[in-house]
Protein backbone atom coordinates (compact mmCIF):
# COMPACT_ATOMS: atom_id res chain seq x y z
CA UNK A 1 0.00 0.00 0.00
CA UNK A 2 1.28 3.58 -0.48
CA UNK A 3 0.16 6.96 0.50
CA UNK A 4 0.84 8.56 -2.68
CA UNK A 5 -1.44 10.70 -4.53
CA UNK A 6 -1.95 11.13 -8.34
CA UNK A 7 -3.60 13.91 -9.96
CA UNK A 8 -6.15 12.77 -12.48
CA UNK A 9 -6.59 15.36 -15.21
CA UNK A 10 -8.95 15.76 -18.34
CA UNK A 11 -11.91 16.22 -19.75
CA UNK A 12 -14.65 14.94 -17.44
CA UNK A 13 -17.58 15.59 -19.57
CA UNK A 14 -16.24 13.62 -22.70
CA UNK A 15 -13.65 11.01 -21.28
CA UNK A 16 -15.00 10.38 -18.15
CA UNK A 17 -15.08 6.32 -18.22
CA UNK A 18 -11.63 6.44 -19.43
CA UNK A 19 -10.80 9.15 -16.93
CA UNK A 20 -12.66 6.39 -14.28
CA UNK A 21 -10.61 3.35 -15.63
CA UNK A 22 -7.39 5.30 -14.54
CA UNK A 23 -8.38 6.45 -11.64
CA UNK A 24 -9.64 2.89 -10.72
CA UNK A 25 -6.66 1.27 -11.33
CA UNK A 26 -4.25 3.71 -9.32
CA UNK A 27 -6.60 3.15 -6.51
CA UNK A 28 -5.96 -0.60 -7.01
CA UNK A 29 -2.63 -0.60 -6.92
CA UNK A 30 -2.90 0.93 -3.21
CA UNK A 31 -3.05 4.78 -4.56
CA UNK A 32 -4.89 7.77 -3.92
CA UNK A 33 -6.92 9.95 -6.25
CA UNK A 34 -7.67 14.17 -6.24
CA UNK A 35 -9.35 14.83 -9.86
CA UNK A 36 -9.71 18.18 -11.57
CA UNK A 37 -11.79 18.83 -14.95
CA UNK A 38 -10.79 21.19 -17.66
CA UNK A 39 -13.68 20.26 -19.70
CA UNK A 40 -15.65 23.67 -20.71
CA UNK A 41 -19.25 22.70 -22.09
CA UNK A 42 -20.44 19.71 -20.35
CA UNK A 43 -20.18 18.27 -16.87
CA UNK A 44 -18.73 15.09 -15.78
CA UNK A 45 -21.15 12.35 -14.56
CA UNK A 46 -20.17 13.31 -10.87
CA UNK A 47 -18.39 16.10 -9.18
CA UNK A 48 -14.64 16.55 -9.01
CA UNK A 49 -12.28 17.30 -6.25
CA UNK A 50 -11.42 20.36 -8.39
CA UNK A 51 -14.00 21.36 -10.84
CA UNK A 52 -13.75 23.49 -14.26
CA UNK A 53 -15.03 26.34 -12.38
CA UNK A 54 -12.40 26.11 -10.14
CA UNK A 55 -9.84 25.95 -13.09
CA UNK A 56 -10.74 28.73 -14.67
CA UNK A 57 -11.04 31.01 -11.65
CA UNK A 58 -7.63 30.20 -10.84
CA UNK A 59 -6.54 31.24 -14.48
CA UNK A 60 -8.45 34.64 -13.59
CA UNK A 61 -11.29 34.01 -15.97
CA UNK A 62 -14.69 31.74 -16.09
CA UNK A 63 -16.42 28.72 -17.89
CA UNK A 64 -18.63 31.64 -19.05
CA UNK A 65 -15.70 33.70 -20.91
CA UNK A 66 -14.70 30.21 -22.56
CA UNK A 67 -17.59 29.71 -23.69
CA UNK A 68 -18.04 33.22 -24.94
CA UNK A 69 -14.90 33.24 -26.84
CA UNK A 70 -16.77 31.23 -29.19
CA UNK A 71 -13.42 29.80 -30.07
CA UNK A 72 -12.39 26.19 -28.85
CA UNK A 73 -8.29 27.32 -28.97
CA UNK A 74 -9.45 30.23 -26.93
CA UNK A 75 -11.22 28.38 -24.81
CA UNK A 76 -8.54 25.60 -24.31
CA UNK A 77 -5.84 27.62 -23.82
CA UNK A 78 -8.38 29.73 -20.73
CA UNK A 79 -8.29 26.43 -19.14
CA UNK A 80 -4.74 25.31 -19.70
CA UNK A 81 -3.52 28.51 -17.63
CA UNK A 82 -5.97 27.55 -14.78
CA UNK A 83 -4.78 24.05 -15.03
CA UNK A 84 -1.68 24.74 -14.85
CA UNK A 85 -1.56 27.36 -11.96
CA UNK A 86 -3.64 25.57 -10.19
CA UNK A 87 -1.72 22.41 -10.50
CA UNK A 88 1.03 24.33 -9.40
CA UNK A 89 -0.13 25.22 -6.43
CA UNK A 90 -1.45 22.12 -5.04
CA UNK A 91 1.85 20.41 -5.88
CA UNK A 92 3.39 23.52 -3.47
CA UNK A 93 0.28 22.57 -0.80
CA UNK A 94 1.68 18.87 -1.31
CA UNK A 95 -2.09 17.79 -2.35
CA UNK A 96 -0.39 14.87 -5.09
CA UNK A 97 2.76 13.77 -5.59
CA UNK A 98 2.33 12.81 -9.39
CA UNK A 99 0.24 13.96 -12.28
CA UNK A 100 -1.40 12.41 -15.23
CA UNK A 101 -3.55 14.27 -18.25
CA UNK A 102 -5.30 12.03 -20.70
CA UNK A 103 -6.17 13.57 -24.01
CA UNK A 104 -6.01 14.20 -28.04
CA UNK A 105 -4.56 17.41 -29.21
CA UNK A 106 -6.58 19.75 -27.28
CA UNK A 107 -5.78 17.94 -23.81
CA UNK A 108 -2.18 17.00 -25.12
CA UNK A 109 -2.26 20.87 -25.60
CA UNK A 110 -3.06 21.35 -22.11
CA UNK A 111 -1.28 18.42 -20.48
CA UNK A 112 1.93 20.34 -21.82
CA UNK A 113 1.39 23.25 -20.37
CA UNK A 114 0.56 21.69 -16.72
CA UNK A 115 4.03 19.54 -17.11
CA UNK A 116 6.11 22.33 -18.01
CA UNK A 117 4.58 24.29 -14.66
CA UNK A 118 5.81 21.61 -11.95
CA UNK A 119 9.04 21.26 -11.03
CA UNK A 120 11.84 18.60 -11.90
CA UNK A 121 11.36 15.64 -10.44
CA UNK A 122 7.47 15.46 -9.97
CA UNK A 123 6.18 12.73 -11.94
CA UNK A 124 4.59 13.93 -15.03
CA UNK A 125 2.75 11.44 -17.37
CA UNK A 126 0.89 12.04 -20.09
CA UNK A 127 -1.51 9.49 -22.17
CA UNK A 128 -2.03 10.76 -25.77
CA UNK A 129 -3.78 10.29 -29.01
CA UNK A 130 -0.31 12.16 -30.66
CA UNK A 131 2.19 11.27 -28.26
CA UNK A 132 6.04 10.93 -30.15
CA UNK A 133 4.13 12.46 -33.52
CA UNK A 134 5.22 15.85 -35.08
CA UNK A 135 3.12 17.85 -33.57
CA UNK A 136 4.77 18.23 -30.34
CA UNK A 137 7.74 20.47 -30.83
CA UNK A 138 10.58 19.89 -28.16
CA UNK A 139 10.27 23.10 -26.73
CA UNK A 140 7.01 22.22 -25.18
CA UNK A 141 8.50 19.09 -23.36
CA UNK A 142 9.35 19.49 -19.57
CA UNK A 143 12.71 17.84 -18.93
CA UNK A 144 11.39 14.68 -17.54
CA UNK A 145 7.95 14.08 -18.98
CA UNK A 146 7.03 10.38 -19.68
CA UNK A 147 3.85 9.89 -22.69
CA UNK A 148 2.35 7.06 -24.16
CA UNK A 149 0.38 6.67 -26.79
CA UNK A 150 -2.97 5.88 -25.87
CA UNK A 151 -3.96 3.45 -28.85
CA UNK A 152 -7.26 2.44 -29.95
CA UNK A 153 -8.85 5.28 -27.33
CA UNK A 154 -10.63 7.74 -29.60
CA UNK A 155 -14.17 7.35 -28.10
CA UNK A 156 -15.04 4.65 -25.45
CA UNK A 157 -12.90 2.20 -23.60
CA UNK A 158 -12.36 -1.59 -25.19
CA UNK A 159 -9.06 -4.17 -24.22
CA UNK A 160 -6.34 -2.23 -26.52
CA UNK A 161 -6.93 1.22 -25.00
CA UNK A 162 -7.21 -0.10 -21.16
CA UNK A 163 -3.73 -2.27 -21.87
CA UNK A 164 -2.43 1.68 -22.71
CA UNK A 165 -4.18 3.29 -19.48
CA UNK A 166 -3.27 0.65 -16.89
CA UNK A 167 0.38 0.89 -17.93
CA UNK A 168 -0.09 4.72 -17.60
CA UNK A 169 -1.83 4.28 -14.32
CA UNK A 170 1.22 1.80 -12.52
CA UNK A 171 3.77 4.13 -14.06
CA UNK A 172 2.47 6.92 -12.94
CA UNK A 173 1.83 5.83 -9.40
CA UNK A 174 5.40 3.44 -9.76
CA UNK A 175 7.17 6.94 -10.17
CA UNK A 176 5.89 8.38 -7.32
CA UNK A 177 6.56 5.66 -4.77
CA UNK A 178 10.20 5.56 -6.54
CA UNK A 179 11.05 9.08 -7.54
CA UNK A 180 13.74 10.72 -5.53
CA UNK A 181 13.65 14.32 -5.66
CA UNK A 182 17.00 16.65 -6.31
CA UNK A 183 18.37 18.02 -3.10
CA UNK A 184 17.43 21.60 -2.41
CA UNK A 185 20.04 22.05 0.63
CA UNK A 186 23.52 20.59 -2.07
CA UNK A 187 24.39 23.05 -3.96
CA UNK A 188 24.28 21.78 -7.97
CA UNK A 189 26.67 22.64 -10.73
CA UNK A 190 25.48 22.08 -14.12
CA UNK A 191 27.54 20.82 -17.01
CA UNK A 192 27.31 20.36 -20.66
CA UNK A 193 29.37 17.86 -23.23
CA UNK A 194 29.02 15.23 -25.09
CA UNK A 195 30.17 11.62 -24.96
CA UNK A 196 33.55 10.58 -23.74
CA UNK A 197 34.86 9.66 -27.00
CA UNK A 198 34.15 13.62 -28.36
CA UNK A 199 34.37 15.85 -25.13
CA UNK A 200 36.59 13.83 -21.90
CA UNK A 201 37.17 16.82 -19.40
CA UNK A 202 34.03 15.75 -17.81
CA UNK A 203 36.07 12.75 -16.58
CA UNK A 204 38.40 14.82 -14.04
CA UNK A 205 36.33 17.54 -13.88
CA UNK A 206 33.29 16.03 -12.41
CA UNK A 207 35.08 14.29 -9.13
CA UNK A 208 37.03 17.23 -8.39
CA UNK A 209 33.61 19.58 -8.12
CA UNK A 210 32.05 16.58 -6.03
CA UNK A 211 35.05 16.83 -3.64
CA UNK A 212 34.91 20.74 -3.70
CA UNK A 213 31.14 19.87 -2.15
CA UNK A 214 28.90 19.90 -4.93
CA UNK A 215 27.02 17.75 -7.00
CA UNK A 216 27.56 17.50 -10.58
CA UNK A 217 24.24 17.51 -13.67
CA UNK A 218 26.15 17.09 -16.98
CA UNK A 219 23.76 17.32 -20.33
CA UNK A 220 23.86 15.84 -23.21
CA UNK A 221 24.19 18.53 -25.72
CA UNK A 222 21.73 16.92 -28.29
CA UNK A 223 19.17 19.24 -28.62
CA UNK A 224 16.95 17.87 -25.50
CA UNK A 225 19.83 17.95 -23.18
CA UNK A 226 20.35 21.56 -23.53
CA UNK A 227 16.58 22.37 -23.40
CA UNK A 228 16.68 20.60 -20.20
CA UNK A 229 19.76 22.49 -18.90
CA UNK A 230 18.30 26.21 -20.42
CA UNK A 231 15.30 25.21 -18.77
CA UNK A 232 16.78 24.50 -15.33
CA UNK A 233 19.36 27.56 -15.56
CA UNK A 234 16.05 29.40 -15.90
CA UNK A 235 14.79 28.54 -12.63
CA UNK A 236 17.90 29.35 -10.95
CA UNK A 237 18.62 25.88 -10.12
CA UNK A 238 22.39 25.81 -10.72
CA UNK A 239 25.06 26.83 -8.31
CA UNK A 240 27.54 27.70 -11.26
CA UNK A 241 27.13 26.52 -14.57
CA UNK A 242 30.36 24.76 -16.65
CA UNK A 243 28.74 25.49 -20.03
CA UNK A 244 31.52 23.62 -21.91
CA UNK A 245 30.08 22.22 -24.92
CA UNK A 246 27.66 24.85 -27.07
CA UNK A 247 27.54 22.89 -30.16
CA UNK A 248 23.83 23.03 -29.97
CA UNK A 249 24.20 26.73 -31.00
CA UNK A 250 25.75 25.92 -33.93
CA UNK A 251 23.14 23.43 -34.53
CA UNK A 252 20.83 26.33 -34.14
CA UNK A 253 22.14 29.15 -35.87
CA UNK A 254 22.60 26.98 -38.92
CA UNK A 255 19.08 26.09 -39.02
CA UNK A 256 19.00 21.76 -37.50
CA UNK A 257 15.88 20.66 -35.67
CA UNK A 258 18.46 19.24 -33.19
CA UNK A 259 18.32 22.31 -31.35
CA UNK A 260 17.96 23.53 -27.79
CA UNK A 261 16.63 26.56 -28.40
CA UNK A 262 16.90 30.43 -29.38
CA UNK A 263 17.64 30.76 -25.46
CA UNK A 264 20.71 28.76 -25.39
CA UNK A 265 23.39 30.43 -23.87
CA UNK A 266 20.93 33.24 -21.84
CA UNK A 267 19.36 31.11 -18.95
CA UNK A 268 22.37 31.12 -16.50
CA UNK A 269 23.26 34.63 -17.43
CA UNK A 270 19.87 36.32 -17.07
CA UNK A 271 20.18 34.63 -13.53
CA UNK A 272 23.18 36.25 -12.75
CA UNK A 273 24.75 32.58 -12.40
CA UNK A 274 28.41 32.41 -12.79
CA UNK A 275 29.20 30.63 -16.39
CA UNK A 276 32.24 28.87 -17.63
CA UNK A 277 32.13 28.26 -21.23
CA UNK A 278 34.51 26.86 -23.65
CA UNK A 279 33.04 25.91 -27.40
CA UNK A 280 33.44 22.63 -27.22
CA UNK A 281 32.67 21.06 -30.69
CA UNK A 282 32.19 24.55 -31.92
CA UNK A 283 32.69 23.34 -35.64
CA UNK A 284 29.86 20.01 -36.02
CA UNK A 285 26.25 20.66 -36.79
CA UNK A 286 23.93 18.02 -36.36
CA UNK A 287 21.41 17.10 -38.30
CA UNK A 288 18.51 14.38 -38.08
CA UNK A 289 20.20 11.07 -39.71
CA UNK A 290 17.34 9.74 -41.45
CA UNK A 291 16.20 12.43 -42.98
CA UNK A 292 18.23 13.67 -46.58
CA UNK A 293 20.62 16.04 -45.85
CA UNK A 294 20.00 19.56 -47.00
CA UNK A 295 21.36 20.66 -50.11
CA UNK A 296 23.61 23.22 -48.16
CA UNK A 297 25.68 20.38 -46.98
CA UNK A 298 26.22 18.90 -50.43
CA UNK A 299 30.31 20.27 -50.13
CA UNK A 300 30.64 19.75 -46.53
CA UNK A 301 32.24 16.97 -45.29
CA UNK A 302 30.14 14.63 -42.94
CA UNK A 303 30.06 11.67 -40.16
CA UNK A 304 27.18 9.67 -39.76
CA UNK A 305 27.17 9.05 -36.13
CA UNK A 306 24.63 6.42 -36.61
CA UNK A 307 21.29 5.76 -37.59
CA UNK A 308 19.78 8.67 -35.89
CA UNK A 309 22.63 11.25 -35.88
CA UNK A 310 25.05 12.91 -38.93
CA UNK A 311 27.35 15.71 -38.16
CA UNK A 312 28.65 18.26 -40.90
CA UNK A 313 32.05 19.72 -40.25
CA UNK A 314 31.60 23.42 -40.89
CA UNK A 315 34.02 25.42 -43.29
CA UNK A 316 35.28 29.21 -42.23
CA UNK A 317 32.68 31.51 -42.91
CA UNK A 318 30.17 28.98 -40.51
CA UNK A 319 32.54 29.18 -37.73
CA UNK A 320 32.66 32.41 -37.71
CA UNK A 321 28.92 33.01 -37.71
CA UNK A 322 29.06 30.57 -34.33
CA UNK A 323 31.93 32.86 -32.80
CA UNK A 324 29.83 35.63 -33.15
CA UNK A 325 26.71 33.81 -31.67
CA UNK A 326 28.32 33.04 -28.90
CA UNK A 327 29.57 36.78 -27.85
CA UNK A 328 25.61 37.65 -29.08
CA UNK A 329 24.47 35.38 -26.62
CA UNK A 330 26.61 35.85 -23.75
CA UNK A 331 26.36 39.93 -23.87
CA UNK A 332 23.06 39.99 -21.84
CA UNK A 333 24.64 38.27 -18.62
CA UNK A 334 24.29 39.85 -15.33
CA UNK A 335 26.70 37.36 -13.69
CA UNK A 336 30.68 36.59 -14.18
CA UNK A 337 31.47 34.99 -17.36
CA UNK A 338 34.55 33.28 -18.13
CA UNK A 339 35.35 32.15 -21.59
CA UNK A 340 38.11 29.28 -22.47
CA UNK A 341 39.44 29.13 -25.41
CA UNK A 342 41.75 26.38 -25.84
CA UNK A 343 44.12 26.48 -29.06
CA UNK A 344 45.03 23.25 -29.78
CA UNK A 345 41.64 22.03 -30.25
CA UNK A 346 37.88 21.59 -29.23
CA UNK A 347 36.92 18.18 -29.55
CA UNK A 348 38.84 15.09 -29.95
CA UNK A 349 38.75 15.04 -33.81
CA UNK A 350 39.65 18.43 -33.95
CA UNK A 351 43.24 17.50 -32.90
CA UNK A 352 46.57 17.77 -34.73
CA UNK A 353 46.63 14.42 -36.88
CA UNK A 354 42.98 13.66 -36.08
CA UNK A 355 40.28 13.57 -39.27
CA UNK A 356 38.28 16.74 -38.76
CA UNK A 357 41.31 18.83 -37.52
CA UNK A 358 41.67 22.12 -39.22
CA UNK A 359 44.02 24.49 -38.15
CA UNK A 360 43.02 28.13 -40.07
CA UNK A 361 39.64 27.04 -39.20
CA UNK A 362 40.30 26.87 -35.69
CA UNK A 363 42.48 29.57 -35.73
CA UNK A 364 40.11 32.29 -37.52
CA UNK A 365 37.13 30.83 -35.26
CA UNK A 366 39.20 31.81 -32.29
CA UNK A 367 40.41 35.11 -33.07
CA UNK A 368 36.91 36.00 -34.08
CA UNK A 369 35.19 35.00 -30.54
CA UNK A 370 37.85 37.00 -29.09
CA UNK A 371 37.23 40.65 -31.41
CA UNK A 372 33.58 40.05 -30.86
CA UNK A 373 33.37 38.85 -27.53
CA UNK A 374 31.54 41.48 -24.98
CA UNK A 375 33.36 43.26 -22.34
CA UNK A 376 30.83 41.29 -19.74
CA UNK A 377 32.77 38.30 -20.89
CA UNK A 378 36.65 37.38 -19.33
CA UNK A 379 38.47 35.30 -22.40
CA UNK A 380 41.03 32.73 -21.27
CA UNK A 381 43.24 31.46 -24.25
CA UNK A 382 45.30 28.44 -23.45
CA UNK A 383 47.91 26.57 -25.06
CA UNK A 384 46.41 22.73 -25.02
CA UNK A 385 43.81 21.10 -26.75
CA UNK A 386 39.82 21.03 -24.70
CA UNK A 387 40.37 17.03 -23.71
CA UNK A 388 43.86 17.90 -21.96
CA UNK A 389 44.70 17.66 -18.36
CA UNK A 390 45.59 21.58 -18.52
CA UNK A 391 41.73 22.57 -19.77
CA UNK A 392 40.44 20.50 -16.97
CA UNK A 393 43.03 22.74 -14.65
CA UNK A 394 42.60 25.68 -16.12
CA UNK A 395 37.84 25.52 -15.57
CA UNK A 396 39.42 24.51 -12.10
CA UNK A 397 41.34 27.57 -11.21
CA UNK A 398 38.88 29.93 -12.11
CA UNK A 399 36.05 27.66 -10.19
CA UNK A 400 38.11 27.85 -7.42
CA UNK A 401 38.32 31.94 -7.71
CA UNK A 402 34.77 31.96 -7.48
CA UNK A 403 33.47 29.14 -5.44
CA UNK A 404 34.84 27.58 -2.09
CA UNK A 405 33.05 24.93 0.79
CA UNK A 406 29.92 24.56 -1.42
CA UNK A 407 29.44 27.71 -1.58
CA UNK A 408 29.43 30.56 -4.65
CA UNK A 409 31.18 34.34 -3.94
CA UNK A 410 31.52 36.21 -6.85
Amino acid sequence: MTDKTILVIGTYDTKDDELGFLAGVIRDQGGHVVTMDVSVLGDPSKPCDYSKHDVAREGGSTIKAAIASGNENTAMQIMASGASLLAARLYQERKFDGMIVLGGTMGTDLALDVAAALPLGVPKYIVSTVSFSPLIPAERLAADTQMILWAGGLYGLNSVCKASLSQAAGAVLGAARAVQMPDPDKPLIGMMSLGTSALKYVIPLKPALEDRGFEVAVFHATGMGGRAFESLAGQGAFACVLDLCTQELGNHIHGSNISAGADRLTNAGANGTPQIVAPGCYDLVDVVGWQPLDARWDAHMNHEHNRLLTSIVLEAEERKEVARAHSTQLATAKGPVAMILPEDGLGEWDRAGADLHNASGLADFLTEIEATLPANVTAHRIACHINDAGFADKVLEIFDGWCADGTVAV
